[in-house]
């Protein structure tokens, strides 16, 4: 595969680094940048044969076959619609849009043209997330009842992201777009998101656009989605997910603290993990930063499915429904209400029922809760099925 990548900044550095340990046969032919000196400093670090300050020349090249893009939100639509223009399959960085209705499009464009849209969501790639995905869709927790994810940390690394009208808002879309598909998965992409109830607020940062939020989605088979994002959590980078099934829980600590930890009096002066604000006293660094925050895995399912003519995990239909959720959660935080999730095109389950399931004790009770006591007396409690009384039972 010989790619393209479009941005020289943050995001593209770290998929330059995971593609140079990728499958050894990808090659990254093209970089794109609109500051002559950057692109030309960030070719050459990476070894990479051509660049140019044009968007469609990088694009239309005729030695790129697919292209990456690591570029500013604002600047994803233009990016994909050069993309299908080309018939060049398209990878493109989280959020897929600022809002709902970009996404629509550059879905439409990229299905119109016959190319790959990869919604490049590195966080549900971590091999923690995969292998615990894996368990929940074996049946290891039962039904899910409710998904929680979490990230937060000091604030973003470039200037445009703190720009409301460049980035489409602040931390629900740069953080929120992260716990939102993490849900989703959990619970089951089929199933529809309904509607959301969201606050935020600019608590600490001279910015328009918020730096703290939590929000619930509601599914329709009745499973609760939760996020919480912040731009002003000190300490480093925490990302946490939890998920709570009928038949068992899964905790997940991905980042801050992963039983990786040392202590420096100083003098090292380097650095230890993305969005880490010390070099000194206790650390939490990373082993293999690249790998544990999935973008290895998350390339090699996108290249794959290229190969084989087939869709990756996350296609650019996962990153239109996490665009249509935001926008819902942007009109809640303005109304204070639930609002509905507008989905101009759904293609998951319309059946869906709500997962809630009563355990029957035996023909006449529910069983509510079975308990071992420190007496080392077990207590079951049940519900009469005809009365709707709960007693103990004493059978």
């Amino acid at each position: 595969m010989n790619l393209a990548i479009l941005g020289t900044g943050f995001i593209a550095r770290f998929y330059a680094e995971a593609l140079l340990a990728q499958r050894r046969k990808d090659r990254v032919v093209m970089a794109f940048g609109r500051d002559p000196q950057r692109v030309k400093a960030f070719a050459s670090q990476y070894t990479i044969p051509h660049y140019r300050t044009v968007l469609a020349e990088a694009v239309s090249h005729p030695e790129v076959n697919a292209v990456i893009i690591a570029l500013p939100n604002d600047r994803h639509l233009e990016a994909v619609l050069a993309c299908a223009a080309a018939k060049k399959h398209v990878l493109c960085t989280k959020p897929l849009g600022r809002n709902a209705a970009e996404a629509w499009r550059m879905l439409k464009s990229i299905e119109a043209a016959g190319v790959m849209g990869g919604y490049l969501e590195d966080l549900c790639y971590t091999p923690k997330f995969l292998k615990s995905l894996a368990s929940v869709r074996n049946g290891a927790i039962g039904d899910v009842v409710w998904a929680r994810s979490r990230e937060a940390h000091s604030g973003p690394h470039s200037e445009w992201f703190w720009n409301k009208t460049m980035a489409g808002g602040g931390a629900i879309i740069d953080l929120g777009c992260h716990c939102i598909e993490i849900s989703r998965n959990f619970i089951g992409k089929n199933i529809r998101p309904v509607e959301v109830m969201c606050w935020a607020d600019t608590r600490v940062h001279p910015i328009d656009a918020e730096d703290n939020a939590v929000g619930l989605v509601r599914y329709a088979n009745g499973a609760m989605g939760q996020f919480e994002v912040s731009w002003t959590f000190r300490g480093g980078m925490d990302l946490r997910d939890e998920v709570m099934g009928t038949g068992g829980t899964v905790w997940m600590n991905n980042f801050l603290r992963t039983g990786f930890e040392m202590f420096s009096a100083g003098g090292q002066d380097a650095y230890v993990a993305e969005k880490a604000e010390t070099d000194r006293g206790w650390l939490f660094p990373v082993g293999d930063e690249v790998h544990e925050l999935g973008y290895s895995h998350m390339f090699t399912d996108m290249f794959d499915a290229i190969d084989n003519h087939r869709q990756p995990a996350e296609t650019f239909y996962d990153g239109y429904i996490v665009n249509a959720i935001i926008d819902a959660a942007y009109r809640s935080v303005a109304s204070k209400q639930w609002e509905p999730i507008g989905i101009d095109d759904w293609r998951g389950a319309t059946d869906t029922t709500s997962t809630t399931s009563l355990h029957s004790f035996n023909d006449e009770y529910y069983l509510v809760k079975e308990e071992l006591l420190p007496s080392g007396e077990k207590k079951i409690i049940v519900k009469n099925k005809k009365t709707g009384s709960i007693e103990r039972w004493v059978g």
